[in-house]
């Protein structure tokens, strides 16, 4: 009998491969960083053939440390960093390009356009979405454009379009051309409603249907691997905040995650109703088994979290290792004035404002490393309160507790600041690869390795609770002096 789970967690700068077992434990693990690639000042690739050779490593290193083979492993699940476009071809393989990943910013004068004076949201009701740089379609229309030949290409069928889980379930299948409603919902591109491509969308954004995967539920046999793991059934997908909503098993209305990895993700389950924001968060889909409804959610996406840090490491060299930040925070007993707007990408939720750039506001002579070490992580619980403010107007009542996850949430200082500034209940679960975990549960309920929702359920379990402790005024303050910041950063870019 299989006694395993392989989850592929590809995210926006590592892949990791994780095997989990019945009670939803980790088994081995793998994980190897990818290149970031800047052409040009708000340009970001990742070259599609480098991550998916790097899963290839990644399957063989997990198997070896395991000492399992392919007979052991009931199923593969699939989660990744969303909305990242890949173009290739349908015969060969080949990437006609790099992939343009999510905080890329090339196409701003292309959103503008399809606003169209409409604004916007022009197209939320058919998608949830907005009309940014954040979502896939704009960058399709961008490569079609700008790469030779490929609008000829596409029209005549010979490419295939896919966020990063078609291109790995396409690799690992050898050739199943397949998402999940989690990420078409991503694209601008499909409609909540039908769970389908949206003709409309498709004729004025000119993108070739051909192109397109088939959207099949997000926990279901799409096919079987080739290669090292040959014969394992493929057979869950989900978009990686959807994902880390599914391991939290925040399968129940009203349900809340926040996910802190390079940027930070606030998913609330909706339930099977189509609930349309009016603050400046996403209606998306938050999962679907077979054939039962879909699950919809409102989300919060901040573009930059976790890679503040990784800048202040890579960029600025003020600490050589990620592990530093905490340590160098507590050293000061308070920011010291200082705060950062990280609007490396423009701000994302509630502002969608792509205009917007980063800044370091507050300075004064007395402020060293420490206080920019402490506003870093300041920020990330700042933004996290943005979003949920604006979450709860839509729904009409406050959250009591939030549940976290991603790599940031070892870091215990952030996460009682972000009890402090929120004013509710953080819980952090013992199993904090969620992300991976729902992409394993995803995939195990669909060849049956777990039964149904409430076996999930009982396999989750706490590891910290962290209670407000700050008193009200005071983060109220801090959190006022934080909002005056993130003006600052509005009418940068031209």
């Amino acid at each position: 009998m299989p006694s395993a789970i392989l989850a592929i967690d590809q995210g926006t700068t590592s892949t990791r491969c994780i095997l989990f077992d019945h009670k939803g434990q980790i088994m081995a693990a793998a994980q190897e960083e990818h290149r970031q690639i800047y052409p040009k000042p708000g340009w970001v690739e990742h070259d599609a053939i480098e991550i998916w050779e790097t899963t290839q490593r990644l399957q063989s290193d997990v198997l070896r440390k395991s000492g399992l083979s392919p007979v052991d492993i009931a199923a593969i699940g699939i989660t990744n960093q969303r909305e990242t476009t890949v173009i290739w071809d349908r015969i060969t393989g080949k990437p006609i390009s790099h992939a343009i990943v999510w905080q890329d910013m090339r196409t701003a004068e292309l959103c503008e356009e399809l606003q169209a004076g409409k604004g916007k949201n022009r197209f939320q009701h058919q998608t949830g979405l907005p009309i940014t740089t954040y979502f896939s379609a704009p960058k399709i229309q961008w490569l079609l454009d700008h790469i030779p030949e490929a609008r000829a290409r596409a029209e005549k069928g010979e490419l295939l379009f896919g966020t990063i889980d078609s291109w790995l379930i396409w690799n690992l299948t050898g050739g199943v051309h397949v998402t999940d409603p989690t990420n078409a919902s991503r694209t601008l591109l499909m409609n909540l409603q039908t769970l389908d491509w949206d003709e409309d969308l498709l004729r004025i954004m000119r993108i070739p249907r051909s192109l397109l995967p088939a959207i099949r539920s997000s926990s279901e046999v799409y096919g079987h691997a080739k290669g090292v793991l040959e014969g394992v059934p493929v057979a869950g997908d989900l978009g990686d905040q959807q994902a880390a909503l599914f391991g939290q098993t925040g399968f129940d209305l009203g349900d809340a995650k926040n996910t802190y990895g390079t940027g930070c993700f606030l998913l609330l389950n909706t339930g099977t109703e189509i609930q349309t924001s009016s603050h400046g968060l996403l209606t998306t889909v938050a999962y679907q088994l077979g054939t039962e409804a879909p699950v919809y959610a409102l989300e919060g996406s901040v573009a930059v979290t976790g890679a503040l840090i990784q800048w202040l490491r890579d960029n600025l060299g003020l600490i050589e290792t990620v592990a530093e930040i905490e340590p160098l925070a507590l050293s000061v007993e308070d920011n010291g004035g200082v705060y950062i707007v990280p609007a490396f990408s423009g701000l994302f939720a509630p502002h969608w404002r792509s205009d917007a750039r980063g800044a370091i506001v507050g300075l004064t002579r007395y402020a060293h490393k420490g206080h920019f070490a402490r506003a870093a992580l300041e920020a990330t619980a700042f933004q996290t309160r943005e979003i949920l403010d604006a979450m709860t107007v839509d729904i009409g009542h406050p959250l009591s507790q939030l549940k976290v996850d991603g790599g940031m949430v070892i870091n215990q200082t952030l996460m009682q600041f972000q009890a402090d500034v929120l004013g509710v209940t953080v819980i952090k679960p013992k199993v904090s690869e969620t992300t991976a975990l729902g992409a394993a549960f995803s995939a195990g309920l669909a060849v049956g390795f777990w039964k149904d929702l409430d076996e999930l359920r009982r396999l989750w379990a706490v590891d910290r609770i962290y209670d407000p402790k700050m008193d009200r005024l005071t983060a109220q303050k801090l959190y006022g002096t934080w909002q005056k910041a993130v003006e600052r950063t509005f009418n940068w870019a031209e």
